[in-house]
């Protein structure tokens, strides 16, 4: 009796340690940038500022005010800026902040740069914010911040104080984000978690910890329904311009419906920039990739960041596709005709016969709805 008790006791032990290792947070998901090096790609302009990109460096050094914000929404994570500010003038850094209204009054706290007289170096900013606690560090010195939102957009403000010295300018050399805190979907040993659309030609198995996709057509989609939130995951294709794709805001059951970030790693001619069939990464029907960064038997990670009507997503940490929905809802929840506002599955494509991609650290934060 003892022995089976004690056999009981650690099959239950071992389940529950299983059970606890799916749901476990991952701590870190992978950097992308918020900054291409070369344009305001993911960003949006408010205020009267000549916001611009020079020798790869953001600057603006004209107009009374103004601030640049990402298009994309994000809640829990590290952010990793290097600016300076000259001739007296005045920057700062907002976080979770809105886009109505001012950034430093609605928005999370506001870390402060001040060029001072002589101060013409550039600063380290990082933030780390998980729900309602953040910290912050410019040049690895604490300052104070509290956030003031669940969600919001990261800001940079440019002030022109007219210092005697000169219009202040401000420089912006670098930004880049890693999620924190994201849950997995996919545990690396079984389909737990997933559904399979009945019927169809594609076979889904489990092999080495990652999730294979082979021939098609064919679904497989998360028991749970998402509306916004952040995915990251990793992807190889096994083949010479394979066509997959990552479907969101799909109903529970439905065919190759929502949203879907293509993966196709393919591109005319020689140019990444023009990209066949949307292209890996291009919201397939709306918004083509910009530029293919991902190739065929070689792992990438994707980024998609989806927020109400507006949804960007990253190859690596590369942003290649950035698109706010501004249709008539579609009552057929058709991402390509219309906009799908409800939340949905996220379901992997298995397109055709010669289908063969592995997928793996498939993790999501999923954002409040506001």
């Amino acid at each position: 009796m003892k022995n089976t008790m004690k056999m009981t006791t650690l099959l239950f032990a071992v389940a529950f340690l299983a059970a606890a290792s799916f749901a476990a947070t991952v701590e870190e998901g992978a950097w992308i940038n918020l900054f291409d090096g070369e344009t305001l790609y993911g960003w949006t302009v408010l205020g009267d500022a000549n916001w611009r990109v020079e020798e790869g460096v953001i600057v603006a050094d004209e107009g009374d005010s103004g601030y640049i914000a990402t298009t994309a929404c994000f809640m829990d994570y590290e952010l990793e800026a290097t600016l300076r500010v000259t001739r007296n003038g005045k920057g700062a850094v907002s976080f979770r902040a809105p886009l109505a209204g001012h950034p430093k009054e609605t928005g999370g706290d506001v870390i402060m740069l001040d060029a001072g007289e002589d101060n013409v170096s550039f600063s380290e900013v990082r933030i780390r914010v998980v729900g309602d606690e953040a910290e912050a560090w410019v040049n690895e010195h604490p300052v104070a911040v509290s956030p003031a939102n669940a969600k919001g957009h990261i800001a940079i403000h440019y002030q022109n104080y007219h210092s005697d010295r000169g219009r202040p300018r401000i420089e912006i050399q670098e930004v880049r984000l890693r999620p924190l805190v994201m849950r997995s979907l996919f545990n690396g040993e079984n389909l737990d978690g997933w559904n399979i659309i009945p019927d169809r030609e594609s076979e889904f198995l489990v092999e080495d910890g990652m999730l294979k996709v082979l021939d098609g057509p064919g679904q497989i989609e998360t028991e749970e329904v998402f509306r916004d939130f952040i995915l990251q995951l990793d992807i190889i294709s096994n083949g010479d311009h394979l066509n997959s794709g990552v479907f969101f805001r799909g109903p529970p059951g439905v065919w190759w419906r929502g949203y879907e970030a293509q993966i196709r790693n393919q591109w005319m001619r020689d140019d990444r920039t023009r990209p066949v069939d949307y292209g890996t990464g291009g919201i397939y029907g709306v918004n083509p990739a910009r530029k293919v960064t991902s190739s065929d038997y070689e792992w990438f990670t994707m980024t998609v960041v989806v927020n109400d009507n507006h949804m960007a997503v990253w190859l690596d940490d590369y942003q290649v596709a950035d698109y706010l929905d501004t249709r008539p809802v579609h009552p057929g929840a058709d991402g390509k005709n219309g906009y799908v506002p409800d939340a949905g599955t996220i379901h992997l494509q298995g397109h055709d016969p010669a289908t063969d991609l592995d997928f793996k650290n498939i993790h999501i934060q999923e954002y409040p709805v506001q």
